[in-house]
Formats: C-alpha cells, sequence, structure tokens
C-alpha cells in the first residue's frame, strides 16, 4: 500500500508524527521480533497459548506439550494475576515462574508471562516475552523497567484506553531502547453488559495502519465467553492481526482462575486449522 493511500485511511484524529518510535513515520516496514526461533509480526502469524494462571507444575508442562502439538508457537500463563478481589487466587507467584521455565524446557516453547513490579525482573530473567497485562498499561515505571532490558515485551491495551495512549505507553518502553513490543487489543469497557469487554475490532485495522509494531487479539478477555473464542478469532484475523493470546485449559470448569472464558485443546485443534484456511483465503 502507498503511503499516501494509507494516509487516506488513517484516522487523523491520530497523528503519526506524535510517535518517535512506534510510529510508521519512524519505520515503514513491519517489525519482526524472534523469540527462540518463533517470529512474530510481519507475515507470520503467532499462536501463544495456555492457561491463565500456572497452578502446578504437572498441570503446565501437561497444558505446554498439547498447545504445542495443537500448532502453537508460544506458551502462555500467568504466575502473578493481578486481580480485582483480593479475596480471589493471585497466583504462584515465583513458584509459578519456575513451573513455566520447567515446562518451556520439557516442550522448546518460548513462555509469556505477566509481569506486575519493576522488582520482579530478576525472577522473569527466564520468562522469554514480558507480558504487561491491561491495569498496567500506563504504569510508567514498569514501562521503563521493562524498556531497560532487552526482552520482549507484549504490552496490552487497557479497558478505558485510547489507541494513542496506547501508542505512547510503547513509546515509554521504546525510547529507554527496547524497540522489542507487541500490542495487544484485548477489549475496552463500554456500556454493554452481556459480554465481558467489547473486542474493539476497528483497533485492530487502525494499529495495523498507525504502528509497524506487531499487533495481536486477545479473544478471550475481550468476551470473557469461551463460545465467543473463536468466531472473534476469526474476526481478527480478518482485520489484520498477527497473533492471538488464548487462554486453553483441559478442564475449564475446574480452572483457579477465568475458566469461563477459556476453550479446551479440543476446540483449540479444530480452531487452528480453521483460521490458517482464513488466512489463506484473504
Amino acid at each position: 500500500m502507498s503511503l499516501n493511500l494509507r494516509d487516506e485511511l488513517v484516522n487523523k484524529s491520530i497523528e503519526e508524527s506524535k510517535f518517535k518510535y512506534a510510529g510508521r513515520n519512524f519505520k515503514e516496514e513491519d517489525t519482526v521480533i524472534e523469540v527462540a526461533g518463533v517470529k512474530i509480526g510481519g507475515d507470520n502469524f503467532t499462536v501463544f497459548a495456555g492457561p491463565c494462571s500456572v497452578e502446578s507444575k504437572d498441570q503446565i508442562v501437561d497444558l505446554a506439550g498439547k498447545v504445542r502439538l495443537a500448532g502453537c508457537q508460544v506458551l502462555r500463563g500467568g504466575a502473578f494475576k493481578p486481580r480485582t478481589s483480593p479475596h480471589t487466587f493471585q497466583g504462584l507467584g515465583d513458584k509459578g515462574i519456575r513451573y513455566l521455565v520447567d515446562a518451556k524446557e520439557v516442550t522448546g516453547l518460548p513462555v509469556v508471562s505477566e509481569i506486575m513490579d519493576p522488582s520482579q525482573l530478576e525472577l522473569f530473567k527466564d520468562v522469554d516475552i514480558l507480558q504487561i497485562g491491561a491495569k498496567n498499561m500506563q504504569n510508567f515505571a514498569l514501562l521503563k523497567a521493562v524498556g531497560k532490558t532487552n526482552k520482549p515485551v507484549l504490552l496490552k491495551r487497557g479497558f478505558s484506553n485510547t489507541l494513542e495512549e496506547l501508542l505512547f505507553s510503547a513509546e515509554y518502553i521504546m525510547s529507554e531502547g527496547n524497540h522489542k513490543v507487541i500490542l495487544c487489543e484485548r477489549g475496552i469497557r463500554t456500556f454493554e453488559t452481556s459480554m465481558r469487554n467489547t473486542f474493539d475490532i476497528t483497533a485492530i485495522a487502525l494499529l495495523r495502519q498507525l504502528t509497524h509494531l506487531p499487533v495481536i487479539a486477545d479473544p478471550s478477555h475481550s468476551t470473557g465467553e469461551s463460545k465467543l473464542v473463536s468466531p472473534v478469532c476469526k474476526a481478527a484475523v480478518a482485520a489484520g492481526c498477527q497473533g492471538l493470546l488464548i487462554e486453553t485449559h483441559d478442564e475449564p470448569q475446574s480452572a483457579l482462575c477465568d475458566g469461563f472464558q477459556a476453550i479446551t485443546i479440543e476446540e483449540l485443534k479444530e480452531l487452528l486449522p480453521k483460521l490458517e484456511e482464513l488466512r489463506r483465503i484473504l
């Protein structure tokens, strides 16, 4: 697509010139981030899958093997969980990180997990991708801290944040020297109450115009319903996303965290070929 045509499509309320590093004005070609042999961005399509939270060593190692066989490239799993209520499961903490690393060693899959505080960086030394969750998207001290590392950062959009604010958060990371940023649309809070969040499909298309950074989608948090994950995945692929972050669990009904939005391994295995076929058609 020519620069002139692309400029006509981009929403002029978001000026690319504001973004010193994340905008297409800084870098026209797509950024491709490589992690343990896995390429994210550009023409690559990357599926990050795994449970919302790491529950035990056996659980995460077993699931890691299954998502790898299903065709996924990155294992996701939460060790630290920033829950809305302090009375709910908060994750296994550093023990959960150790279990994730064990799963990586067994399967060879790179792992992504959410970091909540700069003081945790040493604990995450063997985690391949640092995730900044929606509730920490504007935790500027954390953004600067991960910006000083050389690790890829998966940055989720806050549930009440604009795309401009998301890109400025990416700028905080990149201005510290780390340009390995992956943007994730995970739904925003609107007046609609029938779903956990409202998936902003337009955000995928617009971000692909505005930024060279990889853009992925989280259909699990954006809907909060496992039955909606498949159609939202397809919509995100059609809109141009370069990857998906999918919550997967062997027994969602017994999950310690967000089981209602997790799909089973069997559902994942059925979904991925359909997405690949859709990408071929597009």
